[in-house]
């Protein structure tokens, strides 16, 4: 099934075509309260792609995201997902995907979800250290996938994107000083699902919540949901539903 979104073009679109590049973002939900809450941070003012937005933590994959070691692997119903829609995503990627999401997570937030193992932890480094300080290894076997969206063309910056959920109690170690005002984040929000979208929220973002509070109503979270794939074609955003793997 394909439906066309309202999106609106706020950013300029008038930059040279450029393939987008594969990229990951986590949904974190609170559910410590009877409303459950997501985290969103506002990105710096001179930042190029989406500044003074607000949106959820994420970035691109690196090459080494593949070869880290983690706590356990990701769900087979999550790895089957991820190879849904086009352009295709190989088997070896999708993993990269889940271990990206839960990467920038850590460096843009300093939320970090892992989970202690004996061994392999001595390995981390990098971008990695907070796990290996914390005697961590990532953990991405609680990741939902929730939505997947590619940057309009004409974009200073495109960017296929996987957004993945987690609950909050997965987050095993937290980095201090992390968000100031030099930083890509400067300022973190947990926002009500269902409430008034914060002004600056990226329409993007505006239309993941709302698939993800959708999710939510239909009761817990299940990797055999439809997953919606958000994409430019003929002029418009289009929205397409990928049937989720049981």
């Amino acid at each position: 099934m394909t439906e066309t979104v309202q999106q609106p073009l706020q950013e300029a679109s008038h930059h040279p075509y450029r393939r987008p590049r594969d990229a990951a973002t986590l949904i974190l939900i609170d559910r410590s309260a009877s409303t459950p809450k997501v985290l969103v941070g506002k990105r710096h003012d001179n930042v190029v792609f989406m500044p003074g937005k607000f949106v959820f933590p994420g970035g691109s994959v690196d090459k080494a995201d593949n070869r880290v070691p983690v706590a356990a692997p990701i769900p087979r119903e999550l790895e089957a997902n991820l190879l849904k829609g086009s352009p295709k995503t190989e088997l070896a990627r999708a993993r990269s995907l889940a271990i990206a999401a839960i990467r920038e997570a850590c460096e843009e937030t300093g939320l970090c979800l892992g989970r202690k193992t004996d061994g392999a932890v001595a390995k981390l480094n990098g971008v990695w250290q907070p796990f290996a300080d914390a005697g961590l290894l990532p953990d991405p076997s609680g990741l939902y996938l929730i939505a997947r969206a590619i940057t309009p063309p004409g974009r200073v910056r495109r960017f296929d994107t996987r957004f993945f959920t987690a609950d909050a109690s997965t987050i095993a170690h937290r980095v201090e000083g992390v968000i100031h005002a030099d930083a890509e984040l400067v300022e973190l929000v947990w926002v009500e699902i269902g409430s008034q979208p914060l002004a600056d929220l990226h329409p993007m973002t505006k239309n993941v919540l709302g698939e993800l509070e959708k999710r939510l109503a239909a009761g817990p979270l299940r990797h055999d949901a439809d997953v919606p794939f958000f994409h430019f074609y003929d002029g418009k955003m289009q929205k397409d539903i990928l049937p989720g793997v049981a």
